[in-house]
C-alpha cells in the first residue's frame, strides 16, 4: 500500500533539511567543493537522493546558504525584541554575521566562478541582509547608541573585509576587529 501523499512530502522536507545541515557542516570543513559522498554520508543518505533534490552543485550551495542568510536575518527582530538595548542586539547580530562569513571556505571562489547558478546568491545576502542589519542600525540610531550615518551596507562591508581569514588572520582575529569597527560606530553618551 503506497503511503499517503502528505507523508511522503514529510519525508522528503526531512531528507532534504538534513542534506542542508550536513551540507553546511561539510562546508565548514571542507569548503563548497567537498565531495558530495561526504556530504550524503553525513546526512544518512544516498547521493542519489542528494541529486535528486539538488540537480547541481549550485542548488545545493544555494539552498545552504540561503538558510543560513534567513537565518542571520531572522535574527535581527528577536534579538531587539530580547536585547537590552539596539546597541546590544546590534553587536549580537554582527557576531552571527561573522560566524556565517568565516566559515564560508571557497564561497569567493565558487561565487566567482562564473556558475549561473550562483549568479544570485551575492544578490540575495545583499536583499535579505542588508535591510535586517538596516533594522537594527535605524534602532540604534533612534536611541542615539550610534553615527546615524552608518549605513548597513558599509557596515556590513566592513565586517566582511575584517572576516577575511588566512593563516596568519584566524576568526578569533576577525571576531576582535569587528567588535573595535562596532565600538568605533558606537556613541558614547
Amino acid at each position: 500500500m503506497a503511503e499517503p501523499l502528505g507523508v511522503r512530502q514529510a519525508r522528503a522536507q526531512r531528507t532534504r533539511e538534513a542534506v542542508v545541515a550536513a551540507a553546511a557542516a561539510i562546508f565548514v570543513d571542507q569548503g563548497v567543493q567537498a565531495p558530495i559522498r561526504d556530504i550524503a554520508e553525513r546526512a544518512g543518505v544516498g547521493v542519489g537522493t542528494i541529486y535528486r533534490h539538488f540537480p547541481t552543485r549550485a542548488d545545493l550551495v544555494t539552498a545552504v546558504y540561503r538558510h543560513q542568510i534567513d537565518t542571520c536575518s531572522a535574527l535581527a527582530p528577536r534579538l531587539l525584541a530580547e536585547s537590552a538595548s539596539p546597541y546590544t542586539a546590534l553587536t549580537r547580530w554582527a557576531d552571527a554575521f561573522v560566524e556565517f562569513l568565516v566559515t564560508k571556505h571557497g564561497l569567493g571562489a565558487a561565487l566567482g566562478s562564473g556558475d549561473p547558478g550562483l549568479e544570485n546568491l551575492h544578490a540575495l545576502m545583499l536583499d535579505t541582509l542588508v535591510p535586517a542589519c538596516a533594522t537594527l542600525l535605524d534602532a540604534c540610531a533612534a536611541a542615539d547608541e550610534t553615527d546615524p550615518d552608518v549605513t548597513a551596507y558599509t557596515l556590513m562591508r566592513a565586517i566582511g573585509n575584517l572576516c577575511i581569514t588566512g593563516p596568519d588572520y584566524d576568526r578569533t582575529d576577525a571576531r576582535r576587529m569587528v567588535a573595535a569597527l562596532l565600538a568605533g560606530v558606537r556613541r558614547t553618551v
